[in-house]
C-alpha cells in the first residue's frame, strides 16, 4: 500500500531555492534514508512531509487514514508528569475503553437489569464488541510495551516515578523518542534519532526498528545505523532527489557505478559529436559531399546532448601531518582516578598503555566518564590521582566535542591566523579553503558559526598543530557524511597515534586498531575494530554466565572450572530450558485466552446472564485470567529478548 507520494516538490527560503523537483514514494514497511550534505534540505523535506512547514510547489498525496508522526532532532520531552504517567498518555483511549469495560461489568452484575432481556442482551453485545476492540488494540500488553521500550532506552523501574522536568536534555530527548515509538504510526519520521544515544541503546533501537510494523523515513549521519535499518536511500543533491535501492553501503556502491557509467556515455557521445562536426566542417563546401554533410548536421541538431555528469560536490580536503615522530611508548597510565570533586571519582582504577601508531577507540555507556578521562590526559582537569607518563617527543593535539574554545568574536580568518602570525594570509586562506571556508566565509564571526562549521574550523586548527598524538572527543559530531569520510581517510593516512571517543560505529570500524572499554570496574582492552570487539565481548559474557560460584560456610568463593565441552553443554542446556519455557508460556497463554473467550460466550447465554452471581463470578475469573495473561506476555517478551 502506498502511504505517501511526493511529486515535483519545490521550496524557497526567501529568494534562495532549497528544494526542486523532489520525488519520493513511501510504501508499507519501507525503510527510507534521506542523505545529503549539511544544508541540502533534508530536515526541511521532513518538516514539509510531516506538515510542520509549507512548500512552494508540487504536491504531497496521502490517504486520510494514514497516520504520520515526526520527531525533529534534539527535541526534548517537556512535561510536568512522571516518566510512567507521560508514557501512559499515549494509551489514554485504551485506558478509557478499559474503564468503560469495568463499568459494563458492574452493570451486568446488577440483578434489576435481568428484568429487561432486550436491554441486557444489548449490553452483552456492546461488552463483547468492546472486549474484542480492547484486545485487538493491545489492551492486555500496553504496559509491557512501555516497560520494554523504556528499558531499551536505559530507563529502569526506579526511574518511572521521576518527574520529567528534573531530567537532563539528553534524557528528555530519549523520552521523546520513547513516546513516539509507542504511538506506532503508519509512517514514522525521524530526524537524527541516534543523537544522545550510547552504543548499547543504538543497537537496541536498530533491532526495534527492523521489526517496526509501519514505514520509516529517517535522516541520520550514523552510517552503521543506516546500514542496519534502511532498504532505500534518497539522496538530496543540488536541490533534487535521486533514489537508490539498498542500504547506505549499497547506495555508495551504486552511486559510484552510476557516475562511471554516465561519464562513459557522456564521453562516447562527445566523441561522436566531434566526429560529426569534423565531417561537416570538411565536407560542407564540397559539391560531391554537401548533401552528406547537411545530413550529418541535421543528425547533430536532432541529437539530445547529455550534460557532463557531475561528481561529488566540493568536499573538504586535508591531511594530518606530524612535525616529528614520538618514541615507541606514547602514554602509560597507572591506577588513574578522576573526579570533579576530590572525594567523588568519576572514573577509577584505570590502567593502560598506548604505543606509537596505535589507533584506539574509547567506548562505554553515556555518563561512564570517557570525555572525563580524555580531559584528565590533556590536563583539563585538576583532580587526578595515579600517574600519567608520556613518552619522548610526544606532542598532543586535542579535539573537544563541545568546541569550547570556539566562541570568540574573532573572524574565522583571524581565529587561525592569530595562532600562526608568521604564515602569509594566502596560506591561511588556502587551509581554510580546504575546510570549505571560501570567499566571505572567512570573514564570519566564529561565535555565529553552525555546529558543522565550528567542527571544520576546529579540525583546521588541529591540522595546523602537526601533533604526533591526536586525542579526539566525538570528532564526527556535526559533520555530514562526506566530511566524515574525508576525516576518516585523513586519519587512516596519519602517521601518528590516535585516542578517540566516538559513538559512530562505522567510524570506529574504519579507524580503530584497538578498543578500550570503560566500565565501573575499570578498563578492558580489545585488539581489533568495533565488530571484533563486539564478537569478543559476547564470547566473554557467555563464559561469565557459565561460571558457577558457590559460597562455602567460611564465605570462601569456589569457582568451578569447566572444560570447553562442559561449557558448550551448559549453553545448550540453558537454551533448551529457555525454549521449553517459551513453549509452556505459549500453551498457558492459549489456554487463558480460550478460557476468557469461553467465559465471554457464557455471558451471552440467557441462562447464565440471568444469574447475577454467576455473572459476577465469571467477570472476576476473567479479570484474574487477564492479569495472569499480562504477566505471561511480559515473561515471554523477556525470554525472546535474551535469546541468541
Amino acid at each position: 500500500m502506498i502511504l505517501l507520494q511526493v511529486n515535483q516538490l519545490k521550496k524557497y527560503f526567501a529568494a534562495d531555492l532549497i528544494l526542486s523537483n523532489i520525488k519520493l514514494e513511501v510504501q508499507t514497511r519501507d525503510r527510507i534514508a534521506i542523505v545529503g550534505r549539511n544544508g541540502a534540505g533534508k530536515s526541511t523535506l521532513l518538516k514539509i512531509i510531516s506538515g510542520q512547514m509549507s512548500h512552494d510547489g508540487g504536491e504531497i498525496i496521502k490517504p486520510k487514514s494514514v497516520t504520520i508522526d515526526y520527531l525533529a532532532q534534539d527535541t526534548g520531552l517537556e512535561s510536568t508528569l512522571t516518566i510512567w504517567e507521560e508514557m501512559l498518555t499515549v494509551f489514554a483511549p485504551l485506558q478509557k475503553l478499559e474503564k468503560h469495560l469495568r463499568t459494563l461489568e458492574v452493570k451486568m452484575g446488577d440483578p434489576s437489569l435481568f428484568e429487561n432481556q432486550a436491554s441486557y442482551q444489548k449490553l452483552l453485545e456492546e461488552y463483547d464488541q468492546l472486549q474484542v476492540d480492547f484486545k485487538e488494540q493491545g489492551g492486555y500488553q500496553y504496559e509491557a510495551d512501555i516497560r520494554s521500550i523504556l528499558h531499551g532506552f536505559n530507563f529502569t523501574e526506579d526511574d518511572y516515578q521521576t518527574k520529567i522536568s528534573s531530567l537532563s536534555g539528553g534524557q528528555k530527548t530519549r523520552l521523546a523518542l520513547c513516546k513516539l515509538l509507542l504511538t506506532k504510526p503508519d509512517l514514522l519520521i525521524l530526524d537524527e534519532p541516534t543523537n544522545h544515544l550510547d552504543i548499547s541503546t543504538l543497537t537496541w533501537l536498530e533491532q526495534y526498528l527492523q521489526g517496526y510494523p509501519g514505514a520509516l523515513l529517517i535522516v541520520s549521519h550514523d552510517r552503521y545505523f543506516l546500514d542496519k535499518v534502511v532498504n532505500q536511500v534518497y539522496e538530496i543533491s543540488r536541490h533534487t532527489s535521486k533514489r537508490y535501492v539498498g542500504n547506505y553501503s549499497n547506495y555508495l556502491k551504486l552511486k559510484a557505478e552510476n557516475y562511471e557509467q554516465e561519464l562513459k556515455q557522456y564521453e562516447k557521445q562527445q566523441d561522436e559529436v566531434e566526429k560529426l562536426k569534423d565531417f561537416i566542417a570538411k565536407n560542407l563546401v564540397r559539391a560531391s559531399t554537401t548533401k552528406r554533410a547537411q545530413s550529418r548536421r541535421k543528425q547533430l541538431e536532432r541529437m539530445e546532448l547529455m550534460d557532463r555528469p557531475s561528481g561529488d560536490e566540493k568536499s573538504a580536503s586535508f591531511r594530518f601531518e606530524i612535525e616529528r615522530q614520538s618514541g615507541n611508548d606514547v602514554l602509560s597510565a597507572r591506577d588513574i582516578s578522576v573526579s570533579y570533586e576530590k572525594d567523588h571519582p568519576i572514573v577509577k582504577n584505570i590502567d593502560f598503555n598506548i604505543y606509537r601508531e596505535d589507533s584506539i577507540a574509547l567506548v562505554g555507556p553515556n555518563g561512564i566518564g570517557k570525555s572525563t578521562l580524555l580531559k584528565a590526559i590533556t590536563e583539563k582537569l585538576e583532580h587526578v590521582d595515579g600517574t600519567i607518563r608520556f613518552g619522548s617527543n610526544v606532542t598532543i593535539g586535542y579535539y573537544d566535542q563541545q568546541q569550547a574554545d570556539l566562541n570568540s568574536n574573532k573572524r574565522v580568518l583571524n581565529e587561525l591566523w592569530d595562532e600562526y602570525p608568521l604564515k602569509p594570509e594566502k596560506e591561511i586562506r588556502t587551509v581554510l579553503g580546504n575546510f570549505l571556508f571560501s570567499g566571505d566565509d572567512v570573514l564570519k564571526i566564529v561565535s555565529t558559526l553552525s555546529g558543522g562549521e565550528k567542527a571544520r574550523l576546529a579540525l583546521a586548527k588541529l591540522m595546523m598543530e602537526k601533533s604526533n598524538f591526536l586525542i579526539l572527543d566525538e570528532p564526527t559530531n556535526h559533520l555530514d557524511l562526506d566530511s566524515k569520510e574525508v576525516l576518516e581517510n585523513a586519519l587512516i593516512d596519519y602517521q601518528g597515534t590516535i585516542l578517540f571517543v566516538s559513538h559512530d560505529r562505522y567510524f570506529i570500524n574504519r579507524i580503530a586498531t584497538k578498543v578500550f572499554e570503560l566500565s565501573r570496574d575499570g578498563l578492558t582492552e580489545y585488539l581489533g575494530d568495533y565488530d571484533y570487539y563486539l564478537e569478543k565481548k559476547f564470547e566473554m559474557e557467555e563464559l561469565a554466565r557459565l561460571e558457577l560460584q558457590e559460597k562455602m560456610p567460611d564465605k570462601r568463593v569456589v569457582i568451578q572450572e569447566k572444560s570447553s565441552y562442559e561449557q558448550d553443554k551448559e549453553i545448550k542446556k540453558k537454551e533448551r530450558q529457555r525454549k521449553r519455557r517459551i513453549e509452556e508460556i505459549e500453551l498457558e497463554i492459549s489456554t487463558l485466552e480460550a478460557k476468557i473467550e469461553e467465559n465471554d460466550q457464557l455471558l451471552c447465554d440467557p441462562e447464565v446472564y440471568q444469574n447475577h452471581e454467576e455473572v459476577q463470578r465469571i467477570n472476576e475469573e476473567n479479570e484474574t485470567n487477564s492479569e495472569k495473561l499480562e504477566a505471561l506476555m511480559e515473561e515471554w517478551e523477556t525470554l525472546h529478548e535474551t535469546s541468541g
